[in-house]
Order: C-alpha cells, then sequence, then structure tokens
C-alpha cells in the first residue's frame, strides 16, 4: 500500500505567473479572522450537521453563504493550533506549531517571535498594512501591555496601523469601557488608536461594529492617500468569543459608520448595551422544542445562550456584508482579495469574570447549534471540530466563482498564498504552501505542504450526546496530529495523552468518517515508523526559558513536549555519491526565500558542487543547496555552528528535513556566527538561557541550505558541527 506523507516539496512557481503579477495590479488583501467560530456556526456549513439530526436548528448567515457561492470554500482547513494564542501566533508568523518558537499551548500575550509576519512580507512587498481587532500576542504581562512595555506591539512586526485590543484578557469584552476591567496596569479595557488609549471615549461600542467601523474608515482613508497603493488589513473581530455579549441595537441600514467623536465614535453607540437579540431568534417555538427535547430542565439555560450566540454570528455576517458593499462603493472589490476564517473551533466558556448586574453571561453551549458540525471536539481539542474551521475566500476576478477545495490546507498557507499575490517568493521559514492555484483552478499536480499540529492541555476532553463512543472519557493531554496520504485519500494520524512520543498513531478517514469513529491503525502497523519519523522531521524543540524582563503571567510559556528529546531519525544509514545539488539565480531578495517560489527557479540549472568547503557566491546570487548531511555517531544535542562573510545583505537558511536548522535571516549580522539555538528571534527567550542542540540518530539526514549573497563577492560560508565546533567537510555530504 502506497502512502506519501503531506511533507513534500513546495510548490514551484512558474516564472510566467510571478511575471503576470508583476505587471497586474497586484490586490488588496483582507483577512478576517473570527475568534471561536465552529465549523456548524456558518448556515451552509452547517447543513450537514442538521442532515444527521433534522431538527438541529441553524444561524443565518446570507453573506457568507453568498461569498461561498460566489467564490471559493475552502472545506478542509486547519487551522495550526485549537485555541486562540497558538493559532494566531502561527497564521501571523506563516509557520506551523512544530515550528512556533515562543506562542504554543497557552502562552497568552507572550511576544510573537521577531521574525517575518504576514504584516512585514506584504509591507516589503509595498502594501500598506494594518490590524484592526485583537492581537494577543504582543508581549508584556498577561493582562496588559502598552506600546512602550510590548516587544511585540503590532507596529513592531510588520503593521503601519493599529487599532484595538492588545491583550486577549481585555478581548474577551464586547464593550470596553461598560464591561468589567480586565486589565489592571491600565485599569481599562485598553483600545488602542496607534499609540493612545481611547477606551474613555468607547460609549456603548459593541466590538464587531466598532471594529468593523474602523476597518471601513481606515479603507477610506487609505484610498484618498495612495488610491494606487495595495493595503492588507487584517480585520481579527473577537466574536463569538468570551462572553455572550449581543449589540445594543439593530444593524443599521445605512451600514456602519465611524464618526470619531468622543461618546459617539460610531452609529450604532445607542440604545441599552447589550440587549438586542435578532427578532429571528427571540421566540422562536421550534428551537424551544428542541432545546426541551435534547436539553430537558436545561432547556432555558440552552435557550439564552443560543439566541446570543446565534445573534453575535449574523452581526459577523451582517458586519462582513456591509465591508464588501463599502469596498464595492469604493470601486475597489474587484481587485480585492478577501479571507473569511476562524482560530479554531467553538468554545463553552462563559469568557467574562465579574459580570455586570443585568447583563447575563451565560456559557456558551456548542452542543445547540451543534457548532462542531458532523465532527467531534471543540476548543482545545485536535480532533476535527476543535481543529477544522470554517473558511471563505471571496474574490470577484481572482477567484472563480462557487470553487470548493478539499485539498487539506492550514493557516501557515495564507503566508505564501499572500507572498504570491503580491509578486514576491515566500520566506523560507514559511511552512506553507500557496493555495492559488487550487483557488484559480490551475493545475498544480502535488502542492506539497504539511499539516501539522502539536498542543497540549490538562484533563479530559468535554463530553457531547452526539460524539463517538471512543470519546468517551478521552484524555487531551499532550496531543499530536499530521495529515497523510494513502492514495487519492488524505488520512489523519493523531495521538493524544502522549507520554513519549513512542506512542501509535490513531489513523482515521475523517472524509468517510467525519466523527473519527474508525480506527484505521491495524491496517497500517508498517506505516506506523513513518508517521513517527514525520512527527520528528516537521518539528523542533526550543527553549521556552522566560525573559524576567518580560513580565509575570499566570499563563507562563509552556512549550516543552514530553518527546522533546527524542531523536530526529537519518534517512539513510549512508550514501554513495558525495557532495549537494546546487541551483543558482542572479536576484536579490529581502529575505532568504523558498528558492521554487523565485521567478527563475523553473529555468535555475542543477548541478555538483563537491559541497560548502571552496564554494563561491557571485555577488547579487541566491544560491540553493540540496542533499545529505552525515552526523557521524548518535546524539542528544548536536551543535551547529554557520558564519557568512560580512557583507551587507548576506543572509542564509537552513533546513534539516523539514524543521528550521540555522536561522541566519531577518535578525542575523553577516560576519557574525548563527546557531541552532532559537534565542536569536525569541524575543523573550533569556539571553544564554536556551538549552543547545537537537537530538539526532547516525546516519545521513536531508539537508537544504539557501544563501543569499549581498551586494559584494565573493562570499564565503563556514558551517561548524559539535562542541568542538569542526568544520563540516565536503567529505560529510551526499546528493540526493
Amino acid at each position: 500500500m502506497k502512502l506519501s506523507l503531506c511533507i513534500g516539496a513546495m510548490l514551484a512557481l512558474c516564472g510566467v505567473t510571478v511575471q503576470a503579477q508583476e505587471t497586474a495590479p497586484r490586490p488588496n488583501i483582507i483577512l478576517i479572522l473570527v475568534d471561536d467560530m465552529g465549523w456548524g456556526d456558518m448556515g451552509l456549513t452547517s447543513s450537514a450537521a442538521r442532515a444527521e439530526e433534522a431538527d438541529t436548528p441553524a444561524i443565518s448567515t446570507p453573506t457568507l453563504d453568498a461569498m461561498a457561492n460566489q467564490g471559493a470554500q475552502l472545506r478542509r482547513h486547519y487551522t495550526a493550533a485549537p485555541v486562540c494564542a497558538p493559532a494566531r501566533a502561527s497564521l501571523f508568523s506563516g509557520v506551523h506549531q512544530g515550528h512556533a518558537e515562543v506562542i504554543r499551548n497557552n502562552s497568552f500575550d507572550a511576544a510573537l517571535e521577531n521574525s517575518h509576519t504576514l504584516a512585514s512580507v506584504l509591507r516589503e512587498a509595498g502594501y500598506r498594512t494594518a490590524l484592526i481587532g485583537k492581537w494577543g500576542i504582543g508581549g508584556g504581562k498577561e493582562s496588559g501591555g502598552t506600546p512602550t512595555t510590548c516587544p511585540a506591539w503590532p507596529t513592531l512586526r510588520g503593521f503601519d496601523f493599529f487599532f484595538g485590543y492588545n491583550n486577549h484578557l481585555a478581548g474577551h469584552r464586547h464593550y470596553p469601557k461598560e464591561e468589567s476591567n480586565a486589565d489592571p496596569e491600565t485599569h481599562r479595557n485598553a483600545i488602542w488608536d496607534g499609540d493612545k488609549m481611547i477606551t474613555d471615549d468607547l460609549d456603548n461600542c459593541y466590538s464587531t461594529d466598532l471594529f468593523t467601523a474602523r476597518a471601513k474608515e481606515w479603507i477610506s482613508e487609505q484610498q484618498k492617500q495612495e488610491a494606487g497603493r495595495p493595503f492588507f488589513l487584517a480585520l481579527a473581530l473577537i466574536a463569538p468569543h468570551a462572553r455572550l455579549a449581543v449589540p445594543s441595537c439593530p444593524f443599521p441600514e445605512e451600514g456602519l459608520r465611524w464618526l470619531g467623536t468622543p461618546g459617539h465614535m460610531i452609529n450604532t453607540a445607542q440604545g441599552q448595551w447589550d440587549s438586542f437579540i435578532e427578532p429571528i431568534y427571540r421566540d422562536n417555538p421550534e428551537w424551544q422544542d428542541y432545546a426541551r427535547k435534547r436539553f430537558g430542565n436545561r432547556s432555558a439555560a440552552a435557550m439564552e445562550s443560543a439566541r446570543r450566540h446565534a445573534t453575535m454570528i449574523t452581526r459577523i455576517d451582517q458586519a462582513v456584508g456591509d465591508l464588501i458593499s463599502h469596498c464595492k462603493g469604493l470601486g475597489i472589490m474587484d481587485n480585492t482579495f478577501i479571507v473569511f476564517t476562524s482560530d479554531n473551533g467553538p468554545h463553552n466558556e462563559p469568557g467574562a469574570v465579574n459580570p455586570v448586574a443585568g447583563h447575563p453571561a451565560p456559557a456558551q453551549n456548542p452542543a445547540f447549534f451543534r457548532s462542531y458540525g458532523t465532527f467531534d471536539g471543540i476548543k482545545r481539542d485536535v480532533w476535527e471540530g476543535g481543529m477544522r474551521v470554517p473558511c471563505l475566500v471571496y474574490a470577484p476576478g481572482l477567484v472563480n466563482n462557487g470553487t470548493v477545495c478539499n485539498q487539506p490546507s492550514q493557516f501557515q498557507d495564507w503566508m505564501a498564498t499572500f507572498a504570491e499575490l503580491a509578486g514576491v517568493p515566500k520566506p523560507m521559514r514559511c511552512d506553507g504552501v500557496s493555495l492559488l492555484p487550487e483557488l484559480q483552478g490551475r493545475p498544480a499536480a502535488d502542492r506539497g505542504g504539511v499539516v501539522y499540529s502539536e498542543y497540549a492541555f490538562s484533563g479530559n476532553m468535554v463530553q457531547y450526546a452526539d460524539y463517538a463512543p471512543n470519546k468517551k472519557g478521552r484524555v487531551r493531554g499532550e496531543q499530536q496530529m499530521i495529515l497523510f496520504r494513502d492514495g487519492d485519500r488524505w488520512l489523519k494520524a493523531i495521538r493524544t495523552g502522549i507520554k513519549t512520543g513512542e506512542e501509535d498513531f490513531e489513523i482515521y478517514d475523517v472524509d468517510a468518517d467525519t466523527h473519527e469513529a474508525a480506527n484505521l491503525a491495524p491496517q497500517y502497523r508498517e506505516q506506523q515508523a513513518k508517521l513517527k519519523a514525520a512527527a520528528c522531521y516537521n518539528r523542533r524543540a526550543y527553549s521556552y526559558t522566560r525573559d524576567p524582563e518580560a513580565g509575570a503571567r499566570r499563563n507562563p510559556c509552556n512549550g516543552r513536549r514530553s518527546y522533546d528529546a527524542q531523536a530526529v531519525p537519518a534517512n539513510r544509514e549512508q550514501g554513495s555519491e558525495r557532495g549537494l545539488t546546487m541551483r543558482r539565480i542572479q536576484e536579490g531578495a529581502p529575505w532568504v526565500p523558498d528558492f521554487d517560489t523565485l521567478p527563475g527557479a523553473a529555468s535555475a540549472e542543477r548541478q555538483k558542487v563537491a559541497g560548502l568547503q571552496g564554494l563561491e557566491l557571485p555577488a547579487g546570487s541566491i544560491t540553493e543547496l540540496r542533499g545529505f548531511i552525515r552526523i557521524p555517531q548518535d546524539t542528544s544535542s548536536a551543535r551547529f555552528f554557520l558564519r557568512l562573510d560580512p557583507v551587507p545583505g548576506s543572509k542564509a537558511y537552513i533546513k534539516l528535513h523539514n524543521f528550521c536548522l540555522i536561522d541566519a535571516d531577518s535578525n542575523y549580522t553577516p560576519g557574525t556566527t548563527a546557531t541552532e539555538s532559537s534565542s536569536s528571534n525569541a524575543v523573550e527567550v533569556a539571553e544564554g538561557a536556551s538549552t543547545p542542540g537537537i537530538p539526532l540518530k547516525a546516519g545521513l539526514h536531508e539537508f537544504t541550505m539557501v544563501i543569499v549573497q549581498g551586494a559584494s563577492a565573493p562570499g564565503k560560508v563556514q558551517l561548524q558541527y559539535g562542541p568542538e565546533k569542526k568544520t563540516v567537510s565536503n567529505e560529510d555530504f551526499f546528493t540526493e
């Protein structure tokens, strides 16, 4: 039985495509990220749940349904992690959780490492960039942070403009001024307009309305100031997460408007805050009958949370429709690419602490609408319900109407996709591959990429009556998943409650078995070793020591795994032909690029070189070297040291298998030595506190290196190995 892991070569972009992007207007990009919206919360995707149980209620989302019908649905799109902060960190940094250096598990408000982001890549491509809404990965204390105390403030991670919540607990409050305080540092639920906190001006401002109105205003400002310049807007709404707060009035016929007057900042700042339920949800007898049948004496509470949750979702739908109408009114919709998705699966939390009297804070009940769809799992589960998220692309003229994408994809793919839209190569650090070929119906034999996640949370998963029996009493603990291909179908390998990393994976055909009930592992016994190797090939163990100056948190960075010390197996024991395969083009790049995404990659000649010793790098060149490196013996702590000549603009990146070995890219100073340590990119890892070295098995390990040589030459590269810093000789490299 043939099985290929989803870790293949990245999609090669042809020169014609990139050249066309360089001459055609580059599209505006709007990324709409909602918080904890489940697969079954959208009208279009909830139909499957209703097919399983006919009387399951549905939430009205006409705008999102129309976006899908007139654009594209990504029906197997995965978040990077089943909880907020790591999911957002991976989304904005373009790496999955196996490679995130700082933000893993529940390390809320830790600082996103100082490397490439969606915003910095697009800004380098000439885009104006803005983040409006929730950040939550800026650093500083968990419940706080200001522009002067946060090392990863949005404007320090590529955004030209920021409006919204920096810390995640304040971001649980949909009415920043009226709701209980979540921020002891600023003594406000701090909303920032640039570097200014404006919470005191935000009377009766509902979060979905506030952020959407400000987004519309920013787009209008952008068009007035620089109409010919493309923009990237990340609109990060906090609904439907946290306390189930609802608007204060109906959605206005004229749409949301930013007024900018203290006390009257938006046109929906009227009525009684947290009071408006959509009329279709107020007294629905069918819902009441359903609630009594399914929830018995808990039906009243179930109805209260359902009315509020549905109103929040419908408000999102109305706001998205309003934003699209605004773009059409400005005449820019035909050159705008909109992505709509959620950070993870549905939640079951009341959200806010110290609720205000008269404003109930019922816990969200994802079972009412089957917000997890036909899947099992919610937020904090790596089962489908926690990981598979609604995802739509609406881009008239760029994406074909009614496109349905069934190929698995994940958050890190958006960096590669946006880079292609902007006409620039994706950074080599990025784990994603471009989704444009599938979205545009272009042929792509094997787009490669990887769908991988790891996450840990104590206790058992929450139980719901429609889950498969194998979820009863299921431990969460350390969880891991990876997708792989078996012929023409994608299978999911999953482990929970991991203790050593040697446990076998359970295997599910999720397309045929949406509840992940029938474990196919007995049919794939011979593949367990490959799956365990694939898990090692797609992750790195980093140091998670907190910089004391970053401030104490209730949720410290806790990315350590029980399997961090597991040795990475070699691809083979020995090779016969020494040397490396080289490709080279004369071109510059603002970062170390994935070579295959360069315009000249398809025509670059492949040639064999002896190795790194004696290799000369021409000025203004980009060189890729591929092959295998020999590790002489098993080691629990392999050290590597890389030095480039002190030529401004020179940089390099090395991958071992599919993980980062050395990053000498965004923060590298030519002439200095970079190591396998994570500390160069992790703002909050204390200097000297990292645990160096990578556990490797003896043998030949897949090796890929890309070097950008600065404006002068010849350049040289030196790679050393081991604590004794022995130069890696040409005898230690073997061709593919």
